[in-house]
């Protein structure tokens, strides 16, 4: 029964992976898969191959002195061992008898002890919705002054490439690689996260060799470097691997504040207010509006009347301007069949762009209509004047939007979520009229998956709690079975705050995965100390009982945990701090669960059984 009942609480405890939403789902779902699975076959094993193979293995098996296998070095291994190991469960024995007589001074101070640690060292780790992974490469995002030539451009970004060079030694880079202007196609556009918006913008990938200084070090100091030699240029690192490019779901930075509002002009003075403030926020970097408005535009006003005098419409007008500066495929689509293969070109009229440098040489375009009437130059139908706009225009449920984007480095993206938030919130009420402001992204992500997560890990302490009151028949024993959870919790917060590890999905998920081993080493120490006091042993002694013959079990299902968890909670290998949080919470919560199932378990048995044979005895002298 201990074993059923001890399966299924650790299948319970993974269900809430089943539900979760967004990323988690995809890289979790199939770990809870295969861990239910496991358990449910492990336990169909036991209860029918591990009985069967031990009672063709074990027959006619004779115990023999130590001494008889004295010569074989294993056998002496493992007698100096067994050795080592009873002391050592000696040990906690007499521990345990000492804990024991003064049960209510332990119990107290350990569990203060547990709450303590979750009250005071929760708010010092930080949250990340996923762990920085090092992937040997970086992409860097260049904005030149609106309005750039795409050539002009080129040559900018030759030189921040040389600039990089000098930063990186040269037996580390593997390649640069870049990406200018806007995509071919709108097909490609939709699929680019650095939010381009003109000939202005250029997206530099570098890729690094193995053995490289790490990633984060290059980018803390080219964010430095770049804007004193550039000055005028926005720059912006944006996520270059793969599962942060998901994790920020399209978008070019984790940070995403949206003003969305018909008055766009109040809008852009508010956004800039308001980016002023978010700048202050320790650990934000690369803010920045991601809808310029310093476009430059040169407004053509056609005197219409004049115009009409001569014969011509203000569509005639434009069609000329059109076909001049962009060409005559969009007007007037023209084609050529080639008679020998059979293939048809596209054929375009433009203007060659050598004679189309000036507002003169704009001016003296020709301007020719449908009918007789004489040919014109601009110049003689209206008038050029500049002025500056939007260079993108971005809407969010039809409303115009202005977005301030921003990244962190040096801090947890919860501790600069809050703050921002903060700053949004008071800056609400000096919004213009009608204008909405939200913050989306990366942080709106973290905050629906740690509620998610957070409800998912109660409900499943309150599963299992439930399924071991139909187990046991009883209210009270399930509730010293979990009662070492707390200290699962602390050891999981403790031993994050030791590695430096910020709270994330990963570690969250190693926590819910925690909860079940712990569970089970409780069952086992509690479904003993019954046995015992159906035999007639008072509580404090079946407790020690419980403990002294359950320490092994214990102590090996504790450490075959730990041991497997350990590679993973170094983080080798590539992309290896992804679930490097995973195996630290697992390592920290099981080992302070270890000690709450060996010590605080059996106390809080023998107290409360105690009191209740107590009441028990009172109730039937009366």
């Amino acid at each position: 029964m201990p074993a059923f009942v001890s399966t299924l609480a650790i299948c319970i405890v993974f269900v809430p992976m089943f539900f979760l939403t967004g990323v988690a789902k995809f890289l979790f779902v199939p770990l809870a898969e295969a861990v239910v699975f496991a358990m449910l076959a492990s336990y169909l094993l036991s209860r029918t191959l591990v009985p069967t193979m031990a009672k063709y293995l074990l027959r006619g098996h004779v115990a023999r002195p130590a001494h008889f296998f004295t010569g074989n070095p294993l056998v002496r291994l493992q007698v100096r061992f067994e050795e080592a190991f009873e002391r050592f469960r000696g040990g906690y024995r007499g521990l345990l008898e000492r804990c024991l007589h003064h049960r209510a001074i332990f119990l107290t101070g350990f569990f203060a002890a547990s709450l303590a640690s979750l009250v005071f060292l929760i708010p010092w780790l930080g949250q990340d919705f996923f762990p920085t992974v090092d992937a040997g490469q970086f992409k860097l995002h260049l904005r030149a002054r609106t309005g750039t030539r795409i050539e002009e451009t080129a040559r900018l970004s030759g030189l921040v490439s040389q600039s990089i060079r000098e930063e990186i030694q040269p037996s580390e880079i593997l390649s640069i690689i870049d990406n200018i202007g806007l995509p071919y196609s709108g097909i490609n556009l939709s699929y680019s996260n650095s939010a381009p918006i003109g000939p202005a913008d250029d997206d530099i990938l570098v890729s690094l060799n193995k053995g490289h200084r790490p990633t984060e070090e290059y980018i803390h100091d080219l964010r430095l470097k770049l804007p004193q030699e550039f000055p005028g240029v926005t720059f912006s690192f944006l996520p270059a691997d793969i599962v942060s490019q998901i994790l920020n779901f399209g978008l070019p930075a984790p940070i995403d504040v949206q003003i969305a509002g018909y008055n766009v002009a109040a809008n852009r003075d508010f956004a800039g207010r308001l980016m002023s403030r978010i700048r202050h926020v320790p650990g934000i970097v690369d803010l920045h509006i991601q809808q310029p408005y310093d476009q430059p535009y040169l407004n053509i006003d056609v005197d219409r009347t004049k115009a009409q005098q001569v014969g011509f419409t203000q569509r005639d007008v434009a069609n000329n301007l059109l076909i001049s500066l962009s060409g005559s495929f969009q007007t007037t689509p023209e084609f050529w069949l080639d008679p020998k293969t059979g293939v048809s070109y596209s054929i375009a009229v433009q203007t060659p762009q050598y004679r189309a440098q000036s507002l003169q040489d704009l001016e003296n375009v020709p301007v020719t209509g449908s009918g007789s009437a004489p040919p014109q130059i601009l110049a003689s139908l209206a008038s050029i004047n500049r002025s500056t706009g939007t260079a993108v225009v971005s809407h969010y449920d039809i409303q115009p939007l202005i977005d301030i984007y921003g990244s962190v480095q040096g801090r947890d993206l919860g501790g600069v979520a809050r703050e921002v938030n903060q700053i949004v919130e008071d800056a609400k009420k000096d919004a213009p009229r009608g204008t909405q402001v939200s913050i989306r992204g990366q942080i709106q992500t973290v905050r629906s998956s740690y509620i998610g997560l957070i409800g998912g890990l109660a409900f499943s302490i309150v599963l299992v709690y439930l399924l071991i009151v139909v187990n046991f028949q009883s209210w009270l024993d399930p509730f010293i079975i979990i009662s070492a959870l707390p200290a699962a919790l602390a050891g999981i917060v403790w031993f994050l705050f030791v590695t430096r590890t910020t709270v994330s999905v990963p570690a969250l998920i190693g926590s819910i995965m925690c909860m079940g081993v712990a569970t089970a080493n409780s069952i086992l120490v509690v479904s003993f100390a019954n046995e015992q006091m159906v035999e007639g042993h008072d509580p404090i002694l079946a407790a020690m009982n419980a403990g002294f013959t359950r320490f092994r079990p214990v102590i090996m299902t504790a450490l075959a945990m730990i041991i497997g968890m350990v590679p993973m909670s170094l983080g080798l290998g590539e992309g290896g701090e992804q679930n490097a949080p995973l195996g630290r919470a697992v390592i920290g919560g099981l080992l302070f669960a270890t000690v709450a199932t060996l010590f605080f378990v059996p106390l809080f048995f023998s107290l409360v059984h105690g009191r209740r044979n107590r009441l028990a005895k009172a109730d039937a002298r009366h």
